[in-house]
């Protein structure tokens, strides 16, 4: 019998979430393009899209992703039409994002985007609602 090996690439359970994650982020790609957004722009939308008016703060905290890469990602989002960026009246070091008239109406456009990215995924519902369920078990284990 064989050595357990702790750096053997199929004993590691980041590599295949990792894969995974990258596979299924390009295969959002020409789903995503018609609408000119990246991977992470699109989830940044989504959150905007179900809580509008939230500050950089909150949106980094939800989306799991630090100010080097939200501002910019923000800024492009901006330069689109579809966010707006305000400080806060309340407290001057904080900023609002909220979305622009275009924002929301992108929402419509992007509804079948979920749709055409289930037919990507070759993997029973049940089994696609479990991982869903582990991973955001793994997440909550970060905090």
């Amino acid at each position: 019998m064989s050595e357990f090996d702790p750096l053997a690439l199929e004993n590691q359970l980041c590599f295949p979430l990792y894969a995974a994650s990258k596979e299924l982020t390009r295969r959002y790609k020409p789903f995503l393009d018609p609408l000119g957004l990246t991977y992470t722009q699109y989830v940044a939308m989504m959150a905007l899209w179900a809580q509008d008016g939230v500050t950089v703060g909150e949106l980094g905290r939800k989306l799991y992703l630090d100010s080097a890469t939200l501002t910019p990602l923000l800024k492009r989002l901006e330069a689109h039409g579809y966010v707006r960026r305000e400080r806060s009246q309340e407290d001057e070091r904080a900023v609002i994002v909220t979305l622009t008239d275009e924002g929301r109406k992108l929402r419509e456009q992007a509804l079948d985007v979920p749709y055409c990215m289930s037919g990507c995924l070759k993997m029973a519902p049940e089994d696609a609602v479990e991982l869903k369920r582990l991973l955001e078990k793994m997440l909550q284990s970060f905090e």
